[in-house]
């Protein structure tokens, strides 16, 4: 491992409410997954959902080798149907990106007013 080097990737984290436990986790299981994986992003590193069936709260983490992986995932995704249909079964809460935004997604993402932090030291 190496001190306070920026590696470059992006996290972003997504806090979603839902209504109902059977349609939502059934499209991440059987819908959104494979639609992201068919994009062939080949720097995506992660793309994980994380459940609370009780509070009917979701987080979804996703993990970039760099901004510019996420901005094509984006372009890509963003008005499909799937796209479209997550934002019908889940209202998103919170979008927190861990990293650096390109200008595009600064500029395509303002409307969720995300809350961004750049790097600035650690272990990696």
């Amino acid at each position: 491992m190496e001190l306070h080097n920026d590696s470059g990737e992006v996290s972003v984290i997504i806090d979603v409410t839902y209504t109902e436990d059977e349609k939502f986790i059934d499209f991440i299981l059987n819908e959104q997954c494979q639609f992201i994986d068919s994009l062939g992003v080949e720097g995506l590193l992660k793309f994980e959902w994380f459940v609370d069936e009780d509070a009917k709260t979701a987080t979804l983490v996703e993990v970039f080798d760099k901004a510019e992986s996420w901005e094509e995932l984006a372009e890509k995704a963003i008005g499909t149907p799937v796209n479209l249909k997550f934002r019908e079964l889940a209202t998103i809460e919170k979008m927190t990106v861990l990293g650096e935004m390109t200008e595009n997604l600064k500029t395509n993402l303002a409307a969720m007013n995300p809350v961004a932090k750049s790097y600035k030291g650690g272990l990696s």
